[in-house]
């Protein structure tokens, strides 16, 4: 466990970077199922979790988040398996545990996020979801996390209570929103309005996560970045979106010759619409320079992704060794024992 560095000392001293976004790979990797987004990997197929752990934090990834999104009560309820709640729950925080302890400085996180079920007008449901999240920031202060991150908001109202709940644990927090396209939380409160609230009830990281990729987050964060005192965090999506589609849900792909069945490119049609990684590094460098200091990539992160963001702070990871040298690429590099009739082709290939 990580004890003598605490999150905002490592904050304050430099870039911390975090992978997330784990439901969009392991269903690329076959281990969950789109639509359900079920992190049932944790117990099915916990070498694969471990790897994929293992892959970012390689990729200069500081924090180790425990696999529980939509590990939820009401998310079992709805696959029909509560009974695996817990064991489902403490798996992913141990497999979590083990790969932040294999490297010395790392942090293990458990996580708690949007419910899906919150109802700022019944507050049988809001007492609903305080349980599930106080059992969940339960079990990650028995498996040892070193903070609790509390992510994808969209109402306001459920982000402030996992903050409290998640602030009673006494480990930090770090609690980040995904406001939707219409440009305030879902109960009606403002998003910059929301993060002070946060700062407030002591939360140590406020910022965005998820839903938006960097063209629409970045103008938020500078808003948020401008409204608050405590350290910001910034983990965009990797896809390319607008002014007129400002989230994943709406993107458009007029070109796709094959539409997918359920009408929408979101979850699962999303691919040719996904920035590259220059655009992810330029956005890491640039939220950076504007003083965001927590930094990473949501839905749709590969470790390439995690790896670009770490470099644009002036990180090297042990994945750097394998970073881009195109002066050996057989058509566009110098190296002297490049075929010059091949690299020639290169104007014309």
């Amino acid at each position: 466990m990580t004890t003598t560095n605490s999150l905002t000392q490592r904050l304050d001293a430099g870039p911390v970077i975090c992978a997330e976004g784990f439901l969009f790979e392991l269903e690329k990797r076959g281990y969950l199922s789109a639509g359900e987004f079920v992190p049932e990997v944790a117990l099915e197929f916990p070498d694969a979790l471990r790897s994929l752990h293992v892959d970012f934090q390689r990729a200069g990834s500081d924090i180790v988040e425990a696999f529980t999104y939509n590990g939820h009560r009401e998310k079992m309820r709805v696959i029909g398996k509560e009974d695996l709640l817990e064991p489902l729950n403490r798996s992913a925080l141990q497999i979590a545990r083990s790969v932040a302890d294999a490297k010395p400085g790392n942090f293990m996180a458990g996580n708690i996020s949007n419910s899906n079920i919150w109802d700022p007008e019944n507050a049988d449901r809001q007492a609903e979801v305080r349980s599930m999240f106080t059992e969940m920031v339960g079990w990650a202060v028995d498996e040892g996390a070193d903070l609790i991150i509390g992510e994808t908001f969209y109402f306001a109202g459920e982000a402030i209570a996992a903050a409290e709940i998640a602030k009673a644990s006494g480990l930090p927090v770090v609690l980040t929103l995904a406001p939707m396209a219409f440009q305030e939380m879902a109960d009606g409160v403002g998003i910059v309005e929301t993060a002070q609230k946060l700062e407030q009830l002591g939360v140590d990281v406020v910022g965005l996560n998820c839903f938006r990729g960097p063209a629409t987050m970045l103008p938020w964060l500078k808003e948020i970045r401008a409204a608050v005192s405590c350290h910001v965090g910034a983990l965009p999506i990797p896809y390319r979106t607008t002014q007129d589609e400002p989230t994943f849900f709406n993107l458009s792909d007029p070109r796709a010759e094959v539409a997918s069945p359920h009408g929408r490119t979101f979850p699962t049609a999303l691919d040719p619409l996904q920035t590259n990684r220059y655009e992810i590094g330029a956005f890491a460098k640039e939220v950076y320079e504007l003083g965001v200091n927590y930094i990473g990539v949501c839905c749709g992160a590969t470790p390439m992704h995690i790896r670009e963001v770490a470099e644009a702070v002036g990180l090297t990871t042990d994945a750097s060794r394998f970073s881009e040298n195109m002066k050996n690429h057989f058509m566009y590099g110098d190296n002297e024992r490049l075929a010059e009739n091949v690299v020639a082709l290169g104007s014309t290939a």
